[in-house]
């Protein structure tokens, strides 16, 4: 699959998503509360980062079944990362065009269709297939759940504790997917896993069929904004998954980082001339923006670049089992929850900016430890993995709300698409860039000098929550 050809599919997931809000009914009750709009939120949270945890524990099952080369089952993971990845700006976009609710609900039909049509995959290509559309409708829900919550809660501390809520969904999703995948895997097959997803889709849409309608933003397309960005998307993307598999120096990779290049550019040229922005780029005119797109950038690069050259080293230099490598990141996951709503609890005393800057600080320095450690006595990296946890877990939701109180309600989609856009990125290149270098030792000077860069970023940020 080539950047140019998956910029197709790109095209028509996002365009037959738009189609289906078509079909999804404008709810005519009254909206039922703010807090069932966040229940909403965290049921579609927690659906995402449940399928995404558990398919990556079912990989081997589905290879026994279907007997796939190693590059065509990483094609079953990289598929659906390539379609969310490339579509999180065009349906942040989307989702403020025709309404959150309406994005939402639209985005987890299409899900709990392709998870079943995953279930069912007769092949490994129907399987590929269905989790490119998987991606596709991955991306209009993530931007647009958050969207609900901003628009929900107008107040800014009650809104910033809504965040750290809708947070908790998608970590204790990432703590029990491996668990739930392992179970469903081992007993009644990886199909099973895909076939978890229908209840909690259907119990999302019937939450959010009582939980009101999202106003709409009235502009005009904008469809070279839309395709660059795709094309921008779609080829760093590929780029950076094909290099980490065959190097940097293949001109596909090149070449697609080239491309990837020159459709940025093109965006940017794109979007500073057309009457209604897909992304006005005033908004990077704000610091606080600027900022936080940043430090999500790094906070996203120094948690998945660590957990994939870790997950090398536990297998490669201790020798452990995958059962038993999954086993080791439960005590650092396990903590992010709490951490979430800690966050909250300190923003609303003392402002965003302590708990962004302490939480990057506190992962620094348990990098610095790890560094200086013995890297073969895994209770003392398990330990320190924790303190890791729990510092990217007190960033991460005052970040999110501090950005999403920036913007107006009404462009709550495309601020989220810009804040995940950002942050996918990093975790992709990540994983690139840190299975290139030279061990655990290297990448952990890496993800700490970022860090330090990001923290001292922090304290250029607002002390307090802008008010609406």
């Amino acid at each position: 699959m080539t950047p140019k050809i998956a910029v197709c599919p790109a095209l028509a997931i996002l365009t037959s998503l738009e189609r289906v809000t078509t079909l999804v009914p404008e709810v005519r009750r009254q909206a039922a509360g703010p807090k069932l709009v966040l229940a909403t939120a965290f049921l579609g949270i927690f659906l995402l980062n449940l399928d995404s945890m558990a398919m990556n524990v079912a990989l081997p099952s589905i290879g026994r079944e279907f007997g796939g080369s190693t590059a065509a089952l990483q094609w079953v993971v990289d598929a659906y990362l390539l379609m969310f990845a490339a579509l999180l700006l065009s349906a942040g976009a989307l989702s403020d065009r025709v309404g959150a609710s309406r994005a939402f609900g639209a985005g987890v039909a299409v899900f709990t269709v392709a998870s079943a049509a995953c279930g069912l995959a007769p092949g490994l290509g129907e399987l590929i297939a269905a989790r490119l559309l998987q991606g596709g409708a991955a991306a209009v829900m993530l931007p647009s759940s958050l969207a609900l919550v901003r628009q929900a809660f107008p107040d800014a501390a009650r809104r910033a504790r809504a965040i750290a809520l809708w947070t908790v969904g998608g970590a204790l999703a990432i703590a029990a997917g491996p668990v739930v995948g392992g179970v469903l895997s081992g007993t009644l097959g990886w199909r099973a896993i895909f076939f978890v997803n229908l209840p909690v889709g259907v119990a999302t849409l019937v939450v959010l069929a009582r939980a009101g309608r999202s106003p709409r933003l009235v502009r005009p397309l904008d469809p070279l904004g839309q395709i660059t960005a795709i094309v921008a998307l779609v080829a760093l993307t590929f780029g950076v998954i094909d290099g980490g598999e065959h190097g940097f120096g293949s001109p596909v990779v090149l070449g697609s980082l080239g491309l990837a290049a020159v459709a940025a550019v093109a965006f940017l040229l794109v979007e500073s001339r057309v009457a209604a922005p897909m992304v006005p780029l005033s908004l990077l005119r704000s610091r606080t923006v600027t900022l936080s797109v940043v430090i999500g950038f790094v906070v996203n690069a120094a948690f998945y670049g660590l957990v994939f050259v870790l997950s090398l080293h536990f297998h490669d230099v201790l020798g452990l089992s995958a059962e038993a490598a999954g086993l080791m990141f439960v005590p650092m996951t396990a903590v992010v929850a709490a951490a979430n709503l800690v966050s909250a609890r300190v923003a609303a005393r003392v402002g965003p900016r302590v708990p962004i800057a302490a939480g990057q600080a506190i992962c620094a320095l348990a990098l610095c430890a790890l560094l200086v450690g013995d890297p073969t006595a895994m209770p003392v990296i398990a330990l320190l993995l924790v303190p890791v946890g729990f510092g990217l877990g007190l960033a991460v939701p005052s970040l999110t709300a501090l950005l999403m109180g920036e913007v107006a309600a009404d462009r709550a989609g495309m601020a989220a698409g810009v804040l995940n856009s950002f942050r996918q990125t990093g975790g992709a290149l990540a994983v690139a860039v840190f299975g290139a270098v030279a061990g655990l030792r290297v990448a952990l000077v890496v993800a700490v000098v970022m860090l330090v860069a990001a923290t001292a970023a922090a304290l250029l940020l607002p002390r307090r929550f802008t008010a609406d």
